[in-house]
């Protein structure tokens, strides 16, 4: 497993070497969102992140190991299991929704999470941490998670999106339908590609060290 110090970096070393440089693997360890809930296979966030690095010409290989449903909890069960199975280079993390929709507690959701970071970036493996902050003028007890990913990417040392949702909370409310599917959650596969053109500058970050 490549260090914190910088994935492409190593790969980087090994070419000048005149070995073919392997391809960093990053699992992408989440819920239905990177799950490709709803969509053709080939629309789902692995596959267009996946597309937007290749594009990025960002030597990486997304390793999918997202689970529709998946709350924090049952993340921390899970996370040991994944990394087992898969060996990756880097993780991504992106869980909270559900606890979110269940009426969890941000302070439960952040003890989850802490264990889940803390085993994912074990021996100095990368991290990236996607956030899920509440839009302005929700509930006042979902306000109480927007401060929990900054804390929680500040203590891991891992490469912070503040909220996957910007990209579409960023544009006009009466366009918002255009980007999600009917429950008005997740995203169509155009609302995916919005996400990705966020996300993949911070898989790029995160593999930069």
């Amino acid at each position: 497993m490549i260090g914190r110090r910088g994935v492409l970096a190593g790969a980087g070393a090994i070419a000048l070497a005149g070995a073919a440089p392997p391809r960093p693997r990053v699992l992408a360890f989440g819920d239905s969102l990177f799950a490709g809930y709803g969509l053709a296979q080939d629309q789902g966030m692995v596959p267009q992140l996946q597309a937007w690095l290749d594009r990025d010409e960002t030597p990486a290989t997304i390793i999918p190991a997202a689970l529709s449903g998946e709350t924090t909890y049952g993340g921390r069960v899970r996370i040991g299991f994944s990394l087992r199975r898969h060996r990756p280079d880097a993780v991504m993390v992106e869980l909270g929704g559900n606890d979110m929709l269940l009426g969890w507690s941000a302070a439960r959701a952040e003890a989850n999470l802490d264990a889940i970071l803390t085993q994912a970036g074990a021996d100095g493996r990368p991290l990236l941490l996607v956030g899920l902050n509440p839009i302005p003028g929700e509930a006042r007890w979902r306000q109480a998670w927007r401060a929990i990913w900054p804390r929680l990417a500040a203590r891991h040392d891992a490469v912070l999106l503040p909220s996957l949702y910007a990209p579409l909370a960023a544009l006009p409310k009466v366009r918002h339908r255009d980007y999600l599917l009917a429950d008005g959650i997740h995203p169509n596969a155009a609302g995916v590609r919005l996400m990705t053109a966020a996300l993949g500058p911070k898989v790029r970050e995160m593999l930069a060290g």
